[in-house]
């Protein structure tokens, strides 16, 4: 039931796993999952298919066609797995990591580049697919995420929310004021930390004193500890976390113990921080290795179905590339027409002033 995945010496406790690194399938007493073989492969496919996005990303971002990418390699299986557990009517409220949650709630990848390309503003409509714009603002979309429990709470509604956040975020006021209220009030709300063990180059000992789950029995809520890079133990403790939720049984938090593989986003080096040993024993852990040797080993899949999610994943990367160099980019003027629902006098004049700055050029062009 527990396994050896710290940063340390010591093992966490109480981790729940259901797939050990070697893809050994094993039982826990509280979180168990019933998936067919459909659904096994399905999962596969899922973060095979998450992390090729990921990696096109970031080789877009390096040849100059993104500012920005936050990599999520090595937390695919948080994402996919608490991803895959979310209803339809469940709302969830991402950072800018949650790349892998987005696919699960069928955001076209596109448009996740749109924001990090400089040509809009997240461009998906969040009430479509039950999924917040990504939040750059440490720990806030917790708070957004226990307004909207607490909503539905008053609609009457059966679904719940689930907020994404890292390790880091857990110091921030935003993110301790949201337990707080979610407790208070029994919101339908699940806090789902991903542990990748570094905000940005600060390390986990330098955020808490204990595990981060057991933060939540301070608040009043149950938390959990799981294996974040075991996609099974992330969705059947994740499916329960929600269910709770959903009947009334209010707040939770999942801990997923899992490690950030690449940089914090491109624009950091973490060869300054951290050492290279630390990064070779999390690639033994690696999250689509596990599920593939399952897959393998049970005869659920063969290697013809592998090679078929490896073509697609290299076609998606390609289409991927070709519709991001596509994007338009924005008319200047834009950038004022959705600042604030209604007419606003300093919004107004700021778009006359910035209209007169770019006609000067114009006019100085004659």
């Amino acid at each position: 039931m527990t396994a050896d995945v710290s940063r340390g010496a010591q093992s966490p406790p109480e981790l729940v796993q259901l797939l050990t690194p070697e893809g050994e399938r094993i039982e826990h007493p509280d979180y168990d999952i019933d998936l067919t073989a459909e659904e096994l492969r399905g999962l596969y496919r899922d973060l095979v298919l998450v992390r090729r996005i990921d990696l096109e990303a970031v080789a877009l971002q390096r040849q100059g066609e993104l500012g920005l990418w936050a990599s999520l390699l090595g937390q695919e299986a948080a994402q996919v797995g608490s991803g895959r557990a979310l209803t339809d009517a469940d709302m969830a409220f991402p950072t800018y990591r949650e790349h892998g949650v987005a696919w699960c709630r069928k955001v076209d990848p596109v448009q996740l580049l749109g924001m990090f390309r400089g040509v809009n503003h997240g461009g998906w409509d969040p009430v479509e697919h039950n999924f917040h714009l990504y939040t750059i603002v440490i720990g806030s979309q917790t708070l957004h995420a226990v307004g909207y429990a607490m909503g539905i709470q008053r609609d009457g509604a059966e679904s719940a929310a689930i907020a994404y956040f890292g390790d880091g975020a857990t110091s921030q006021g935003d993110v301790n004021e949201a337990f707080i209220w979610a407790s208070v009030f029994n919101a339908p709300v699940v806090f789902f930390c991903q542990n990748n063990q570094w905000a940005i180059s600060e390390p986990l000992e330098k955020q808490t004193r204990i595990p981060l789950y057991r933060r939540a029995a301070g608040f009043g809520f149950p938390g959990v500890r799981v294996d974040g890079n075991d996609v099974l133990a992330c969705l059947a403790v994740t499916r329960k976390a929600l269910a709770d939720a959903r009947s009334g049984q209010g707040p939770s938090m999942i801990e997923a113990f899992t490690y950030r593989m690449g940089a914090h986003t491109t624009s950091d080096d973490p060869t300054r921080y951290r050492v290279a040993d630390e990064l070779e024993s999390w690639k033994l852990k690696d999250p689509i290795e596990r599920v593939k040797a399952y897959l393998a080993k049970s005869g659920i899949a063969d290697q013809s179905y592998f090679d078929a999610i490896d073509a697609e994943a290299d076609e998606l990367g390609r289409d991927l590339r070709r519709r991001c160099l596509a994007m338009p980019d924005p008319q200047p003027m834009a950038m004022f027409d959705h600042v604030y629902a209604e007419p606003h006098a300093l919004v107004a004049e700021e778009r006359e002033q910035y209209a007169a700055y770019l006609n000067s050029f114009e006019e100085g062009a004659r």
